[in-house]
């Protein structure tokens, strides 16, 4: 997932802005809240970490298997809680499969190469990311076209920032735009 340069470097500075916005989101008291701000933001950083150019930064093997455990077990607690039915918990589950996905690229990569997964589409790239950059361009155009409201405000608007809808909804395009970028550097 490591890109080039500049790009890569832009990419750090997005995912952990975000995860630090994710991290204040926490102190909300609304049932749940904590619960999605605290995956987002840990989702956010290790997004952060993976996107730190190879230059610079070039972890071991096992450094990677582990964060595919972890993001395992962040799918398994996703599973559990998308059994609701909740479309933005099922949105958490393929995140954290992905980044699960992208860390065993990573691991299994020769040093210096990107790594891919089994089942190649005819094109060379792998079928899994093929299917997940279906599902993040979908989801990033989509959620740009309800960022901002079509008939203007809905109502009065919390008093404080980290409560507001379409900062929550920013926060989860950037983070979107994040997965998409490093899918297309598998």
């Amino acid at each position: 997932m490591h890109a080039p340069g500049p790009a890569a470097w832009l990419l750090v500075a997005l995912c952990a802005a975000t995860s630090a916005y994710c991290l204040l989101r926490m102190r909300d008291p609304g049932q749940g809240v904590r619960g999605t701000a605290g995956g987002e933001a840990l989702m956010g950083f290790a997004m952060a970490v993976m996107a730190v150019p190879a230059a610079v930064l070039q972890p071991p093997a096992w450094a990677w298997s582990c964060c595919a455990v972890v993001f395992g077990g962040a799918a398994l607690r996703a599973l559990w809680a998308a059994r609701a039915g909740s479309a933005h918990h099922v949105h958490h589950l393929v995140g954290t499969l992905a980044m699960a996905y992208m860390a065993w690229a990573m691991a299994s990569a020769p040093a210096g190469h990107a790594g891919h997964g089994g089942g190649h589409m005819p094109g060379g790239v792998p079928l899994l990311t093929g299917l997940l950059l279906a599902y993040y361009t979908a989801y990033v155009l989509y959620t740009g076209t309800r960022l901002v409201p079509a008939g203007g405000p809905q109502g009065p608007a919390p008093t404080h920032w980290t409560g507001r809808t379409e900062v929550v909804r920013a926060c989860r395009l950037a983070m979107a735009t994040g997965m998409l970028a490093m899918l297309l550097a598998v």
